[in-house]
């Protein structure tokens, strides 16, 4: 016989069981009951945020920085719709996350109740399950089922709405060590004979390319990456949210590729005669004119969703399963085979690649007074020696952030890839700075993104989270400036941020040290400053170049072939020809 316990209890008993450190949330009448089991307890802390979106975006961070999921706890209502973005957020990039909304008592559903929404049917579209309880002894068994679900297979958000009557009803508490769900069995090792059959195109190619993805880090896979990549002495290029992965200081690397990719990663891309892509899922700001993506290529692709493979890109040989898994499988027969990556076709095909890479796609001009953000970037990875955990928002910033911050190791770059969301970088990196208290936690932003949930100022302060803030400030929302000058022929429609605030006076009015930076020079003093005060959230408010666009640039609709790069380079496609 169980312990006798009320559905709050119950609740927070088997989130302790599942091992929760931190529920992210912000309280309201449907989950009064929840929160008066909070207070009874010490084991999950919970941190009280100033928006539900920004408990969506900090469970998210903390997800992606640890690999666990994050936990997020909202009322109904209002509570839950602030949580869709954060929700999507998550969704769209795979993040393990369990999100449990109030709901009115059950008695009142469908009665357009104060406060009442169908959070179920809202979520739908953007989770990979949700979950209603209807009857208190089901609490315990479905808690389990929602983090089973959204930490296997293609991780993702989970929704538990749980109405109010449910968390006062008593039942036995038990909580399952396992579970097993007869229509959700997700694939994890890869079938044994398209593992081979691929390892011998791989072997056989003259132009070989590598391109890996999210699905690297999310499985934890960066191990098997860089030994299966040594072993075949191929290029990689990675997507934004595989960077990390595969070490950027290796020569192989060709750093990242798509919109905003290097030259030598999309030209490689673009001639390649066989490609592995492995935990990607051919993105359009990866792929660009499908209709000329790899058009010589044989296509490997190593996913756990077998939706994803095939759904943009036909591929030649589809592998289901973990990408950890079939990584050492492949491993095990390059090793068996006796493979020697140096021939002289290979040695021309990396020739070709040196020649891409001479041209030297990422210069930018450095002879100006004005701040370029460019040199911020690789400021930051050099005092921190590419060791930092960075988040960014989104925009022009995020894109600078991936080409010219280094970094070694996987799980370091906490953004949002597939949605794109402005807002996410200050709560995300209170969710990693939580997670690795000692760490050195960095959000890199824009003033647009950053006053988008400048609220969470106050958590950080709360709960003593010295995060750096560097908002590269150019006074406009940076990308959408960029596009209206490339194509809408310098029609700023309502992309200057007029009217800012002072953003010193703002850092300093929520307790926190604020730092302006005008001028080139002052750069590097003012990050090792910031840097050095271990114990105080430092928002730095450096004013950039205003017309700095970010290069290199595939335009909507163009291929890999035809890239603009920075007039300062000298490389092809300099003089603009975007339509």
């Amino acid at each position: 016989m169980g312990e006798k316990l009320r559905g709050a209890e119950i609740l927070l008993k088997a989130l302790a069981d599942e091992g929760v450190e931190y529920v992210f949330g912000y309280p309201g009448g449907a989950v009064l009951h929840i929160y008066d089991a909070i207070f009874k307890q010490d084991t999950v802390k919970h941190i009280l945020v100033r928006h539900e979106q920004g408990a969506t975006h900090a469970a998210d961070g903390y997800a992606r920085a640890t690999g666990k999921p994050g936990v997020v706890l909202v009322t109904s209502g209002p509570g839950a719709t602030n949580c869709v973005t954060g929700i999507a957020t998550a969704h769209m990039d795979s993040i393990p996350m369990v999100v449990l909304t109030g709901q009115v008592p059950s008695h009142l559903i469908g009665n357009d109740a104060f406060q009442e929404v169908d959070n179920v049917g809202i979520t739908r579209p953007c989770v990979k399950h949700n979950f209603m309880v209807e009857d208190v002894k089901d609490l315990a068994m479905t808690i389990k089922k929602a983090f089973h679900v959204a930490t296997t297979g293609r991780p993702g958000p989970v929704v538990v709405d749980i109405p109010k009557d449910i968390t006062a009803d008593v039942a036995e508490y038990s909580y399952p060590d396992s579970v097993e769900m007869r229509s959700y069995k997700p694939v994890t090792k890869g079938h044994p004979g398209q593992i081979r059959r691929a390892v011998e195109l791989l072997m056989s190619a003259r132009k070989p390319m590598i391109y890996s993805g999210g699905g690297v880090v999310i499985d934890n896979a960066a191990e098997q990456l860089i030994e299966f990549t040594r072993l075949l002495g191929y290029p990689i290029t990675q997507t934004l949210m595989g960077l990390g992965a595969y070490p950027a200081s290796d020569p192989q690397n060709l750093q990242m590729l798509g919109m905003h990719g290097t030259y030598e990663a999309n030209m490689g891309m673009h001639q390649c005669d066989v490609l592995i892509a492995i935990g990607v899922r051919f993105d359009d700001r990866v792929t660009g004119n499908l209709e000329q993506f790899c058009p010589n290529a044989k296509i490997i692709h190593i996913d756990i969703d077998p939706a994803s493979i095939s759904k943009n890109v036909a591929v030649d040989i589809p592998i289901v399963g973990s990408v950890s898994n079939v990584l050492s499988e492949m491993n095990k027969l390059i090793r068996a085979s006796q493979f020697d990556p140096m021939d002289m076709e290979k040695d021309a095909w990396w020739e070709q690649i040196n020649q891409w890479r001479a041209i030297d796609c990422m210069q930018y001009d450095r002879s100006t007074d004005v701040i370029k953000p460019q040199y911020v970037i690789e400021e930051l990875s050099r005092l921190t020696n590419g060791d930092a955990y960075i988040t960014s928002d989104v925009g022009q910033h995020q894109m600078w952030a991936a080409q010219y911050y280094q970094f070694n190791k996987p799980r370091r770059w906490i953004n949002s890839g597939g949605l794109g969301t402005m807002g996410f970088g200050v709560p995300a990196a209170m969710g990693v700075q939580l997670a690795y208290p000692d760490e050195t936690v960095c959000c890199i932003s824009g003033e647009a993104s950053l006053v988008m949930c400048i609220q969470e100022l106050s958590t950080c302060l709360q709960y003593g989270l010295p995060i750096k803030i560097i908002s590269l400030n150019n006074r406009y929302m940076g990308m959408v400036r960029q596009w209206q000058e490339f194509f809408y022929d310098r029609r700023y429609s309502h992309s200057y941020m007029d009217a800012l605030p002072d953003f010193v006076a703002l850092a300093e009015s929520f307790g926190h040290v604020g730092m302006r930076v005008e001028k080139t020079a002052d750069v590097s003093a003012a990050l090792k400053e910031a840097l050095a005060m271990k114990d105080r959230l430092v928002l730095m408010d450096i004013v950039t170049d205003q017309t700095e666009n970010v290069y290199p640039m595939i335009a909507a609709g163009k291929g890999h072939n035809e890239m603009e790069l920075s007039p300062v380079s000298g490389g092809p496609g300099t003089d603009r020809e975007l339509s």
